[in-house]
C-alpha cells in the first residue's frame, strides 16, 4: 500500500461514504485459528481496540494516554458507563494472519437520544480488500441507577465529523 496518514487519523472511508476514524490494529499470532485466519472471536475484540482508539477511554478505567482522535468520552462523568448493547458482525472474507497490522475504519451510523451506532470495516492491511463489516450499539447509563443517559451536546458535536 501506499504511505498513509498516520493511524488515528480522520479521513474519507474506502468505499467513498464519508469520513471514519482510521486504526492500525496489529494483529497477534494468537489471533490465528487452525484454518489460518483471524477467528471470529478475535474480530470482536479487533473491533473493540478500534472503538477505544477511535473514542478514547472510558472515564475511572486507567491513566490517561494518547488522546482520541474523537472526544467522546471527554467530560462524561465517572458514573456514567458506555456500555454495549449489541453486535453485528458480517465476515466478508477471512482476515489471513499477517505481520502487517489491519486497517480498521471506524464511524458513527447514527446517534440517538442515550447511544451510539458505531460502523467498522476490517480490511487486509497488504491488499486492502475489505474483509469484515460490523456495528456496534453503545449506550450511555448511569452506574448508580441502571438508567439511560442522554447524550450530551459536547459528545453530538465530537461526532458531527463522523457522520
Amino acid at each position: 500500500m501506499d504511505a498513509e496518514p498516520l493511524t488515528g487519523a480522520v479521513e474519507p472511508r474506502p468505499d467513498g461514504g464519508g469520513p471514519g476514524v482510521r486504526v492500525d490494529i496489529a494483529l497477534r499470532w494468537g489471533d490465528m485459528d487452525a484454518y489460518g485466519h483471524v477467528n471470529n472471536v478475535r474480530i470482536a475484540s479487533i473491533l473493540e481496540e478500534a472503538r477505544i482508539h477511535a473514542f478514547g477511554v472510558p472515564a475511572g478505567t486507567g491513566a490517561a494516554g494518547i488522546g482520541a482522535p474523537v472526544s467522546l468520552l471527554d467530560g462524561v462523568p465517572d458514573t456514567v458507563q458506555a456500555l454495549i448493547s449489541e453486535h453485528r458482525i458480517r465476515y466478508r472474507r477471512p482476515l489471513e494472519y499477517r505481520t502487517v497490522p489491519a486497517r480498521v475504519w471506524v464511524w458513527v451510523a447514527a446517534a440517538k437520544g442515550a447511544s451510539i451506532e458505531v460502523a467498522y470495516s476490517i480490511h487486509d492491511g497488504v491488499d486492502g480488500t475489505e474483509c469484515v463489516t460490523a456495528g456496534t450499539t453503545m449506550v450511555f447509563v448511569d452506574s448508580a441507577t441502571g438508567r439511560p443517559v442522554r447524550l450530551t451536546q459536547e459528545q453530538r458535536e465530537a461526532l458531527t465529523g463522523l457522520r
